[in-house]
């Protein structure tokens, strides 16, 4: 390698540094400060047992009618839980996660689905968050416009587990 080409390489190295220094980052979305908080649901007073056994026997009919087999756990305001339903034939891995959705959308006041999008946005640090997660299938249940509780459902796609989870939810109404 000729002397002259090593100067030349060397010059426009230091030049490709000196423009990366000056370059200007782009804007941090997560640095944005919004003027209201997001998923301020007031608590309620918690769901009783009458409802979460309605809202869990509306996702299993809805369930049962497409032939899907679902977990169905009902939890009120705190995450504790106050119903479950396994249906026969239902994975048994789907018990615990049916129950990590409902208490992750009743203690983060928000959808698991939207975990799962942010993830899938590359917020990564959305793992971190104890209790959450990235899955769609947790539902929080408002009533009023207070939260009374959620209902998780595991066991299909999350999309699937998802649709019961709705049909669920508006059982309450």
């Amino acid at each position: 390698m000729s002397t002259q080409f090593r100067r030349f390489a060397a010059i426009a190295a230091f030049a490709a540094l000196a423009g990366a220094a000056h370059a200007q980052p782009a804007p941090n979305p997560m640095d944005a400060i919004p003027d209201k908080m997001p998923f301020d649901i007031p608590y309620g007073a918690p769901i009783s047992l009458e409802r979460a056994d309605a809202i869990i026997n509306a996702a299993a009919a809805e369930a049962r009618g497409r032939g899907w087999k679902m977990n169905i756990t009902v939890v009120d305001s705190g995450g504790n839980l106050v119903a479950f339903k396994r249906m026969d034939g239902a994975a048994l891995a789907s018990i615990a996660i049916s129950e990590h959705k409902a208490k992750a959308a009743a203690t983060f006041r928000r959808e698991t689905k939207a975990f799962e999008a942010a993830i899938q946005a590359g917020n990564n640090y959305v793992i971190t968050l104890d209790g959450a997660i990235g899955s769609r299938g947790g539902i929080p249940l408002v009533v009023d416009g207070k939260l009374i509780g959620a209902i998780g459902c595991s066991g299909g796609t999350g999309s699937q587990d998802e649709a019961s989870c709705k049909v669920g939810a508006a059982a309450l109404k």
